[in-house]
């Protein structure tokens, strides 16, 4: 299944700690928030138009990363994503339905100096990856099915798999339900040009107000290992998204040992890094 007609957007600052753990705190000191676990804002990762520049590049992958030439600095990100509708009136979002779920790799270059959150997201083909083990999801309603499914993610050198993000609950995230989706909502309406931050409206614009979005709703915290331990070529990186009443963490870490996953609850992404 690929997205190329879907436009892409990730939130940034939606799990307590993650972004002073990747060193990015400082780049949102100017954003201003209603409280503090608010996320920070959302960024375009792909966007399916001509006019987008390097935003253009599809960007998405099942199986593989491809590392930028310049940054050996390269880190895992694993996040849910949602597959959504988008609902428009007089070219404004008023609505996000929900469709779909899956394990996703936010996978991010560290470039302090870079202008945009998205200049860090998308250096070419095969530089994110989302599982193609996709669930419907009904909604994203309090007490529906995702929440309990957790967020789990293993990296593998040689023939050494370690955790590289602590094991969190989706319900975790500081943002989620319905408040998430309605801030999303309200930031691709209205988020402006500043700082790191990009204005929304113009991306839908420029891609003809796309259908849908795939919607990638924030990165856990590391283990101290996965903070310190950046991708490197051969590696294998696994982003694992389950049902945390069928499964525990020690079922999942045995499953990440052996490279295989059950299919039955469990949305994995394991890609190999070029």
């Amino acid at each position: 299944m690929t997205f190329k007609q879907v436009i892409g957007f990730g939130v940034a600052g939606n799990f307590a700690g993650h972004l002073e753990q990747a060193g990015e705190a400082n780049d949102f000191l100017a954003v201003e928030v209603k409280e503090a676990v608010q996320p920070k804002a959302i960024f375009p990762f792909y966007v399916p138009s001509e006019k987008a520049g390097f935003l253009s590049i599809y960007p998405l992958s099942t199986d593989a990363i491809i590392p930028p030439n310049d940054a050996d600095n390269l880190q895992i990100e694993p996040e849910v994503a949602l597959l959504c509708d988008v609902e428009y009136h007089d070219n404004k979002v008023v609505s996000l339905k929900p469709l779909k779920f899956a394990a996703y790799n936010d996978c991010s270059i560290r470039k302090p100096n870079a202008n945009k959150i998205s200049e860090k997201k998308n250096w070419g083909e095969k530089t994110k990856g989302v599982s193609s083990q996709m669930f419907d999801l009904a909604g994203l309603s309090q007490g529906g099915e995702l929440d309990r499914y957790r967020i789990a993610s293993f990296h593998q050198r040689e023939n050494k798999v370690e955790r590289y993000g602590e094991d969190s609950p989706v319900v975790g995230y500081s943002y989620f339900h319905e408040k998430l989706l309605n801030w999303i909502v309200e930031r691709m309406n209205n988020q402006q040009d500043v700082g790191p931050t990009e204005n929304i409206a113009e991306h839908l614009a420029n891609a003809s107000y796309p259908q849908q979005a795939l919607i990638s709703i924030g990165a856990t915290r590391y283990t101290e290992y996965g903070e310190t331990t950046f991708l490197q070529s051969g590696d294998t990186s696994m982003v694992v998204v389950y049902d945390g009443e069928k499964y525990t963490p020690q079922d999942i870490l045995v499953m990440a040992e052996k490279g295989e996953f059950s299919q039955d609850g469990i949305s994995a992404l394991i890609q190999q890094v070029a």
